[in-house]
């Protein structure tokens, strides 16, 4: 039988205010990825590690484990735990949430004298929002993982230009660690991974539920630099059969993929399709007609069978539109990843942990990627928790109620104090 187990809300209330205000640009809340927003976060994390007398470490990548030994120190490990990095003028609830929630639930372990059966660990994990800093997924967790590749070491930082390894090494971390494949963790070690996080869409909000239990991460098929290349011409003097607009293009092309979208949606897909951005170039003027423009793709989905049905439409639709409108369509490089399914035994001792509490939750798929992902690709056993939240996330106006995340709080402290005991 557990004791009355309560996680420390008010503990991680004052970190969520402390980290706001040292990490509020004007706008919203920037923490750069291997920069001094993040440096900052994980020395406030370190701080209130040493005031509640918890072992901490960092792994040579620059991961930072808080734990609190169990009784057996020598079983592997439960590791909860998330990232503490933003993009730029985003809210202060992605990732950080994760974080705080492990701090609240091992300090209200130690609160209340409570020795688990194995090692609680809260780890914070460096760089997860990497595509908002450096072109690559996770480079944190898959650092610690041994499944960072050395040529991602040599990405460039979006503001800086200079390379994650050469952000590594100012952070004081080894980069080297990485490029000869070690690892700091694994399933060898870890008898699983929960990351709390919240919700980046509205599905908790809008059906009245403050937890969700989080059934898979989608796979991605992405293209990051497509173009599409007409020609420049006079907007006035030029008859339609004439032109060769690359604007127009592009816009049929997003028009007929969003259609596809639809119908495929209706037959069972579930999926996204997004076109991040849609532009023309700086020389297009008000007179011209556009002969360049610029696009980036994220098609998204559980199963990657429906983001190759898309592709397949999208590779049809390209041929198509250069016959009818004169123009070239470049796709690039294609990125992306394999969905990641999340563990069947965790996923039931959350909601074992939900029922126990009499926590409302609902089981579903994640729309976004999350560090949780490396560590089910590694083969550690692995869970989310999302919480409800308004306004989505990656904005300023992201918000939380904290009573919806003390919920969540106190199911990974459950699941945490009784997983594998």
């Amino acid at each position: 039988m557990l004791p009355n187990l309560t996680p420390d809300v008010e503990l991680a209330e004052r970190l969520f205010a402390e980290l706001q205000a040292k990490s509020f640009d004007g706008v919203g809340i920037t923490r750069e990825a291997y920069g001094p927003g993040e440096r900052m976060a994980h020395a406030l994390v370190t701080e209130t590690a040493q005031a509640l007398g918890l072992e901490h470490r960092v792994d040579p990548i620059g991961n930072l484990y808080v734990t609190l030994p169990g009784a057996d120190r020598a079983a592997k490990r439960v590791i909860l735990g998330s990232h503490l990095d933003s993009v730029q003028q985003g809210g202060n609830f992605d990732g950080a949430a994760g974080v705080l929630a492990g701090l609240a639930a091992v300090a209200g372990m130690r609160r209340a004298g409570f020795t688990p059966a194995r090692d609680v660990t809260v780890m914070a994990i460096r760089a997860e929002e990497a595509g908002a800093w450096f072109p690559t997924s996770y480079p944190g967790s898959r650092g610690a993982l041994g499944m960072l590749k050395p040529e991602e070491l040599e990405v460039r930082r979006s503001d800086s230009g200079r390379t994650l390894a050469e952000h590594m090494r100012e952070e004081g971390f080894d980069p080297g660690f990485a490029a000869a494949g070690k690892r700091a963790i694994g399933p060898d070690d870890v008898a699983a991974f929960l990351e709390v996080h919240i919700e980046q869409g509205p599905v908790l909000d809008a059906e009245q539920i403050p937890v969700g239990i989080v059934t898979g991460i989608p796979g991605s098929r992405r293209l990051r630099a497509g173009r599409v290349l007409g020609e420049y011409n006079h907007s006035g003097g030029t008859p339609r059969k004439y032109r060769r607009d690359a604007a127009i293009a592009l816009a049929e092309l997003a028009v007929a993929l969003d259609e596809a979208w639809c119908r495929m949606e209706a037959r069972g897909h579930r999926m996204v399709c997004t076109f991040c951005t849609l532009a023309t170039t700086a020389e297009a003027g008000f007179t011209k007609i556009p002969g360049e423009a610029h696009f980036q793709l994220d098609v998204r989905s559980l199963d990657l069978h429906s983001c190759d049905a898309l592709f397949e439409l999208l590779h049809d639709k390209v041929a198509e539109i250069e016959a009818r409108r004169g123009v070239r369509f470049e796709l690039g490089a294609e990125g992306g990843s394999r969905a990641s399914p999340m563990d069947a035994g965790v996923q039931a001792a959350l909601q074992r942990a939900a029922e126990v509490l009499a926590i409302p939750h609902l089981v579903m798929a994640s729309g976004g990627g999350h560090d949780a992902a490396a560590f089910a690709q590694a083969g550690v056993p692995s869970g989310m928790l999302f919480v409800r939240n308004q306004n989505g996330s990656h904005n300023p106006k992201e918000a939380m109620r904290i009573e919806d995340f003390q919920q969540a709080c106190a199911v990974a402290q459950r699941f945490a104090a009784e997983y594998g005991a």
